[in-house]
């Protein structure tokens, strides 16, 4: 502590006794000191008031000598002298006062009441004139003295007053203050008047909408009325005039709503709405709205909220000129405005009108051009010409309009960098419709000319294909492979159509072609389809050299599987075959029967070719295909031996090349990859896996065992062959998990040998 450092506090467990918050300020509001108050001074006699007045004012007129200009001191000096009975030298301080600031308006205020509380009304009187005439923009003044004036029942002084402060054209509450007076004593007649007065010093609309309704309260329907006409004549047919008088126009029609005189509000509210734009008229619209929901027709309601949807969207496009969602939306908003008015029955100048509506707004739609030349700013953009060529031929039947928006629209899109071929084919099938096939023709010739597209050349083959034209759809054909000869689907549609013409020689010329690519970009998908074709065909020699074919290039495991799938199932009769049982009416297709031995052969052959590729995991997806053949086609033994051939996993020890660590890894082992690699060890665990589901099978009373090792399973089928024991080799799967160079094995105990 002699430091000056704060205590060191050794205990920090709480206290026994713990002080809440509202003691500790109980005890503070206790303990506080009272203030100091000056002593009470008591006069006994006349002698002693003077005394005390005297040295008052010598306070007084000391302190306003030294801050003349502070008028609180001046109040303070004049309320004393008041309060002490002194009016004459009260007043003689507040008219010293108001020679040094005749513009106080506290001042004013303050002599004003000193007189009221003394009930000097004249006095008040004569002040409350002196100041309105000094200070007429005071409007707390005039109130002031309006009040007294009615207080003291002299309503024509009043009325007086009101009139002088009228002349200077005060503010609208001033107006209210006024009329409200009138109204008082039922003077209905001065107050329409005064609101004659004020519609001439200040015409807003809310003050001639305040005279209306004033009318209308005090049951003066015709003058209401004439008061609303006379406001919109002042205001004229100018578009800013009326933008300015919407509460005119909303109160009249608001009005004769509530006169039950519908017709007259409607016409009211249609004649605004007609003269002012749709984007500066967003609240007459929703009471417009509001009043057709009450007491509108189907009809009407809906054309009014057509009017505030267009609102709307001419809102959003004012912020976002090119949001084209919003283009869309404007423009199937008044395509079903036009729709409607056919479904009525409307006149043609006006479905003339709501057409042009519709023109105008693809119009500015397709002004708005996307900036930068990415295809990606172009895609909504371009939909707008589709939909606006749609519109002219199905709508108004204008197909040369049509025409020349489909022109237009190819020539705003830069083909050099990109092009859309709906845009292309839509106008094509525009001329097709028109029965103009020469120009279809053109088109997309022109099309494919200028900037060839694979879906250019589809649709034109389409067309053509519709058309029956199968010599201009050959041709295409080749135009379509000559740009692109590695596409795989332009082939197989090539001879899908040559099959639909039974052409089959041109069919196989053209699969030959194509297979024979050096590039392509779905090869498989030709090869399936050239060899789908000759199994359709029925021919399983062709379609077998396909495959031979196939294997040689490629090798793949779905390949082998696919292969020896076609050898095991049935296919169709060849063609001459299936014609003759036709002629015989027979309903079913003939079938040939499959070879399962030829499919097993294929098996073979392909699990070999992937051993020696080295690939494990084929060699199981292999291995599992085959092992559900020969469940369905096989005998047991077939299941056994396929069986006996599938791995297991091992778990192997590696060296990590980039750490320099040992480290385990999983692995697949087939059990001939071991008994070629080490045959001593895989007798004997081929031995020692037998003798275990010899003791399995004793223990279980004599019955088969429900699972046997794949080592077992190869030892009883070496056992059962021992005669053909070359030609039926069995392959087991072990359960062991080898290492190549000193890695441990796994028994079927689940113990490690090493």
């Amino acid at each position: 502590m002699q430091d000056g450092r704060a205590p060191r506090i050794k205990n920090r467990a709480p206290a026994a006794i713990q002080v809440t918050a509202e003691q500790l300020l109980r005890d503070a509001q206790e303990r506080q000191e009272s203030q100091f108050r000056a002593p009470k001074q008591r006069v006994e006699d006349f002698e002693e008031l003077h005394e005390y007045q005297g040295r008052k004012r010598e306070e007084f007129e000391k302190r306003i000598r030294q801050t003349r200009s502070s008028i609180k001191e001046w109040l303070q000096y004049a309320n004393w002298e008041a309060s002490q009975g002194e009016y004459a030298r009260s007043r003689s301080v507040f008219e010293r006062a108001l020679d040094v600031d005749p513009r106080s308006v506290q001042l004013w205020l303050s002599y004003t009441e000193m007189e009221l509380k003394g009930r000097n009304i004249q006095h008040a009187r004569n002040l409350y004139d002196r100041a309105v005439t000094l200070l007429p923009r005071v409007d707390q003044l005039w109130y002031k003295y309006v009040y007294l004036e009615e207080l003291l029942g002299n309503v024509p002084g009043a009325r007086q007053v009101f009139e002088r402060w009228m002349q200077w054209e005060p503010d609208d509450k001033a107006w209210q203050a006024y009329i409200k007076l009138e109204m008082r004593y039922n003077e209905l007649d001065r107050a329409s008047a005064i609101y004659e007065r004020w519609v001439a010093v200040r015409p807003e609309p809310r003050v001639w909408v305040k005279w209306g309704k004033f009318e209308e309260e005090r049951g003066k329907l015709d003058k209401a009325r004439e008061v609303f006409q006379t406001a919109l004549e002042f205001f004229g047919d100018d578009e800013e005039q009326i933008e300015k008088a919407q509460a005119v126009f909303n109160a009249f029609a608001k009005m004769e709503t509530r006169l039950k005189e519908f017709e007259r509000a409607r016409v009211i509210y249609k004649f605004a709405l007609s003269r002012l734009p749709r984007s500066k008229s967003a609240a007459l619209y929703a009471a417009y709205t509001k009043f057709e929901k009450q007491h509108g027709t189907r009809t009407t309601l809906e054309s009014t909220v057509l009017g505030k949807r267009r609102i709307q969207y001419e809102e959003e496009l004012a912020h976002d000129g090119r949001n084209y969602d919003v283009w869309f939306d404007y423009a199937r908003l008044e395509e079903g405005a036009l729709r409607d008015l056919r479904e009525e029955g409307a006149t043609a100048e006006e479905e003339e009108r709501a057409a042009n509506r519709v023109r105008e707004v693809y119009e500015r739609a397709v002004a708005q051009v996307p900036p930068g030349g990415e295809k990606r700013h172009w895609r909504r953009y371009i939909f707008l010409w589709l939909f606006y060529a749609l519109f002219e031929e199905t709508e108004t039947k204008d197909y040369e309009r049509a025409r020349q928006i489909y022109e237009t629209a190819i020539k705003v899109v830069p083909h050099k960098q990109f092009t859309f071929a709906k845009l292309w084919i839509m106008f094509a099938r525009f001329e097709v419709r028109q029965l103009n096939l020469q120009a279809a023709r053109k088109i997309l010739g022109a099309a494919i000319g200028m900037c060839p597209k694979e879906a250019l050349f589809k649709g034109y083959i389409q067309l053509e294909f519709d058309l029956r034209e199968f010599d201009r759809v050959r041709t295409l054909y080749e135009k379509y492979i000559e740009w692109d000869p590695t596409n795989s689907a332009a082939w197989i549609k090539y001879a899908e159509l040559e099959t639909q013409l039974e052409d089959f020689a041109r069919v196989r010329a053209i699969y030959e072609l194509g297979v024979t690519q050096p590039a392509l970009s779905m090869p498989e998908l030709l090869w399936k389809a050239y060899i789908d074709f000759e199994t359709e065909e029925g021919e399983r020699e062709k379609a077998r050299a396909l495959y031979e074919r196939l294997v040689q290039i490629s090798g793949h495991v779905k390949v082998w599987i696919s292969y020896a799938t076609f050898e095991a199932e049935p296919i169709p009769a060849p063609r001459a075959v299936r014609e003759e049982a036709e002629g015989e009416d027979e309903e079913e297709v003939p079938m040939v029967e499959g070879d399962p031995v030829r499919a097993r052969q294929v098996f073979e052959r392909g699990y070999k070719d992937l051993k020696s590729k080295g690939l494990k995991h084929e060699r199981v997806v292999l291995l599992e295909i085959w092992k559900a053949f020969e469940e369905k086609y096989g005998t047991a033994e077939d299941v056994v031996k396929v069986q006996g051939m599938m791995p297991i996993t091992s778990k192997r020890r590696i060296v990590d090349k980039e750490t320099g660590q040992t480290v385990e890894d999983w692995d697949i082992v087939f059990a001939d990859d071991e008994r070629e690699a080490n045959p001593t060890t895989f007798k004997f665990l081929q031995m020692a896996h037998a003798w275990k589901a010899a003791q399995a099978q004793a223990k279980s009373g004599g019955g088969a065992s429900s699972s046997l090792s794949p080592f077992a399973a190869a030892a009883n089928a070496n056992a059962g062959s021992n005669a053909n024991a070359n030609s039926r080799e069995t392959q087991g799967q072990t359960d062991a998990k080898m290492d190549d160079a000193g890695s441990d094995v796994a028994s079927s105990h689940g113990g490690d040998e090493e």
